[in-house]
Formats: C-alpha cells, sequence, structure tokens
C-alpha cells in the first residue's frame, strides 16, 4: 500500500498470512473499539459521540501464522463540510487498497441508508472477501436477531462470513480472527514483529488531545476541534515536552473549552498528559493553548493545515 512499507521475505515462516484489513462501517458502530480489542492495545481513540476517527489508523496483528494490518477508517456518512468529504475519501480510499474488507454494523437496530450506501460502496471498489461483523449483539432483543441478521445479509449477499460480536467485552473476536486470518492471501511480514502502529508518538499525542476534549465537552464542540502539535521534543533533563494548539471555530466555543479560570482547559489537559505518559512511559509536560480559526472545516486550505489531507 505504501513505498516505505518494509517487507520480510527471509524471516517468513511456511504457509504464512498477511494482509490489510480495511475496517469499514457508519459512525458509531464500535470499530475502533474491536480493533483494539483485536490488537490487544489502544491505537484508536475511541468515544461515544460520532466520527471520533478523523483519519486512517493503521493497528498492526502479528501471530506465528499471520501479520494482520487492521486499517481503522472514518464513520461513512453524507458529508457536511470539507472536513467531511476528507473523513468520506479516506475511508473509501481504504476498500480498494485492502486484501479484506470487515464491515462493522451495529445489528441491534436495521440497517440504515447509510449501511446501505456503504454496502454498495464496498460492491463498486472491490471484488475481495467481505467480511460481516454484527456487533452490539447484548442490545440485540431475541425476537429481533433473525430479521435483523438476516437484513445485514442481505445487504452484502456475497459476504465471505460473518460474526456476532460484542468489541467492548471482546465477545467472539477470536473467531471473527480466525475468519479474517482464513481469507488473508499468503505473504510475508510487512512490519516488525513487534510494531503494533505505524503512527508516530507526535500524531498520537494529537488524537489523545483530541480525545479528552470530545470526552469533556459537549453539542457542537467536539466536532468543531481541531488539535495541531506545534513542539514534540525530548528534554535533556528527562521526560517529553509537548505545545499544542486546540482549534475551535467560533469565540464561545474556545470559552467552553478554557472554561471559568482556566478550569476546563486543565481538566482536558492532565487527562492528555496521563494518557501520553502512559504511551511514552515516562514524564511527560504538556503545554495547551486555545485559537479561534473561524470555520476551518469548511475550508479545504485549514482543514489540509489542520493534518487532514485527502488521499491521493
Amino acid at each position: 500500500m505504501d513505498e516505505e512499507i518494509r517487507i520480510d521475505l527471509e524471516t517468513t515462516p511456511p504457509g504464512h498470512r498477511s494482509g490489510f484489513v480495511a475496517v469499514i462501517g457508519r459512525p458509531n458502530v464500535g470499530k475502533s473499539t474491536l480493533m483494539n480489542q483485536l490488537l490487544g492495545h489502544k491505537v484508536a481513540i475511541v468515544s461515544p459521540k460520532p466520527q471520533t476517527t478523523r483519519t486512517r489508523i493503521r493497528g498492526i496483528l502479528t501471530r506465528p501464522d499471520a501479520q494482520i494490518i487492521f486499517v481503522d477508517t472514518p464513520g461513512l456518512h453524507k458529508p457536511l463540510h470539507k472536513l467531511g468529504e476528507v473523513m468520506v475519501a479516506t475511508a473509501a480510499a481504504a476498500i480498494p487498497d485492502s486484501d479484506v474488507v470487515l464491515f462493522v454494523v451495529d445489528v441491534s437496530v436495521m440497517p440504515t441508508e447509510e449501511d446501505r450506501m456503504i454496502a454498495e460502496m464496498i460492491r463498486q471498489r472491490t471484488s475481495n472477501p467481505v467480511i460481516l461483523a454484527l456487533n452490539k449483539m447484548d442490545l440485540l432483543p431475541p425476537e429481533k436477531v433473525k430479521p435483523h441478521t438476516e437484513a445485514y445479509w442481505a445487504l452484502v449477499p456475497d459476504y465471505a462470513g460473518w460474526m456476532m460480536t460484542i468489541a467492548t467485552e471482546a465477545v467472539n473476536l477470536d473467531k471473527l480472527l480466525d475468519i479474517i486470518i482464513a481469507h488473508l492471501p499468503e505473504g510475508p511480514r510487512y512490519y516488525p514483529d513487534d510494531l503494533i502502529t505505524d503512527q508516530t508518538e507526535r500524531e498520537i499525542a494529537v488524537e489523545l488531545i483530541r480525545e479528552q476534549v470530545l470526552r469533556f465537552t459537549h453539542e457542537e464542540v467536539p466536532h468543531s476541534v481541531a488539535v495541531v502539535v506545534e513542539e514534540y521534543k525530548e528534554r535533556e533533563t528527562g521526560g517529553v515536552y509537548i505545545a499544542a494548539t486546540i482549534y475551535v471555530e467560533k469565540e464561545s466555543q474556545k470559552g467552553i473549552l478554557i472554561g471559568a479560570g482556566g478550569q476546563m482547559l486543565r481538566r482536558i489537559g492532565t487527562a492528555a498528559r496521563q494518557e501520553i505518559e502512559r504511551m511514552v512511559g515516562g514524564k511527560v509536560y504538556l503545554d495547551l493553548w486555545v485559537k479561534v480559526s473561524q470555520n476551518w472545516r469548511r475550508d479545504m486550505r485549514l482543514v489540509r493545515r489542520m493534518g487532514y489531507v485527502p488521499p491521493d
């Protein structure tokens, strides 16, 4: 998929399977949670708020018999602005690039118009295996199991496999993983055995800060936020220094993020620092600022400046 991927032919065991798995679905069906659980590590931020994932995030699972590169994608939806267009294009581009498509749905409800749109997009963009993850089975009433599952099967009539799952509790994810691996081609390892993501620490720090904004703010604020890390360096005295700017679209949103006497920004900063310290395994010094960039989501130049670049 990318030129910089390292292919290890020398240590590939006989019969080894490898490949890219695009994790596709509408917003808030549990794609990031499912991927994190499969990996056994947190590589994608999670939130109950829709459209949490904005970029393509790779998580790498290496076993003796296989290496699976999961590609978590933004939830596919009808875009309302330039940022939404980039998010949808990013998710759509992952489909033809993948060896397997993992179509994640919320089986507790009947298919939505967005689910049908995604199914059609998958049909148009790939002939590779499509596996259905019927997530949130714990919320599915017994009398609705048959109609709901059959409705999703009908969306992808030529699916290669399916599994009922509860991503939050890792229920049936081992079985789902077996189905995925069975449909990957034989091939070498693309990444070192100990690598779990190809994101840099700087990129992960951006997402961890944004995750805490999502956690502590409500209504229109989370969707209007972008985080830009201005400085990321190791201090000679130990620890990592990070300076980051949180951008919003309105002065009123800036006031909410800062809070009375700076209280909200301190809460966000403390929680983000603790998450980043877990990632780097050491002390982190985090400075946060809040700035207004009016209607940045509607201006492609500003969308790019915030780090959201449409696929080639």
